[in-house]
C-alpha cells in the first residue's frame, strides 16, 4: 500500500494538490488519531495533535525523504511530536498510567484481525531484546523522554539512548524485509 498509494499522494500534496491530500487524510487519519489518543488519552487532545499534523504533512510534504522511512512513519513522527508537546503544555502526562506493555503489544488472535503492517510491526517487536522492547515502548507508546525512561527503567542515559536506537534500527531492518 505503501509505495502504490501513500507516496504517490504525499507527492501530489507536494505540488499543491488538495484532492490528493483529501485522500491521504482519509486512508491515513484514523491511525494517526489513534496513536494521538494513545498518548494523550484525551479525544480533544488527540483531535488538537491529529488535526495540527495534517496542517504540518500539507506544508511540509515537499520535505519527505524516502530514505529516511515510510510515508505513514514520518506522518506518525510528525503528529507523535505533537501529541508530545500538548502532553507538556497541558501536563496529560500526570494524568496517565503507563500502559502496561503485555496490553500494547497483542495476541495472536488479536494480530490476525490487525492489518498486514501492524502484524508485521508486532511480529518485528516480538524478536527485540526485552530492555530494547520495553525502552522502545515506554518512548513511543507512553510518550516519555529519555531521561523518563532512564527514571523508569533505572539504567544510564547511554544506555537507554542506544537500547532505543538500536531497536528502532532493528525494527527497520525487520520491516524493510
Amino acid at each position: 500500500m505503501e509505495h502504490e498509494t501513500l507516496f504517490p499522494l504525499l507527492c501530489k500534496t507536494a505540488e499543491g494538490n488538495k484532492d490528493a491530500f483529501a485522500k491521504l487524510y482519509e486512508i491515513t487519519s484514523s491511525q494517526l488519531y489513534a496513536v494521538a489518543l494513545k498518548l494523550l488519552k484525551r479525544p480533544e487532545l488527540a483531535d488538537e495533535a491529529t488535526q495540527d499534523a495534517y496542517i504540518k504533512i500539507w506544508h511540509n510534504a515537499g520535505s519527505y525523504q524516502r530514505t529516511k522511512g515510510t510515508v505513514l512513519t514520518w506522518m506518525v513522527s510528525i503528529v507523535r511530536y505533537r501529541a508530545l508537546d500538548l502532553m507538556r503544555y497541558h501536563n496529560v502526562r500526570n494524568e496517565v498510567e503507563l500502559t502496561d506493555e503485555a496490553a500494547a503489544i497483542p495476541d495472536a488472535p488479536q494480530a490476525f484481525q490487525l492489518g498486514g503492517e501492524q502484524q508485521k510491526l508486532a511480529a518485528c517487536l516480538d524478536e527485540l531484546d526485552g530492555p530494547q522492547r520495553q525502552a522502545i515502548h515506554l518512548a513511543y507508546v507512553n510518550g516519555l523522554s529519555h531521561q523518563e525512561v532512564v527514571n523508569y527503567l533505572s539504567s544510564p542515559l547511554g544506555t537507554i539512548k542506544s537500547w532505543i536506537r538500536r531497536g528502532l534500527q532493528s525494527l527497520q531492518r525487520c520491516l524493510s524485509l
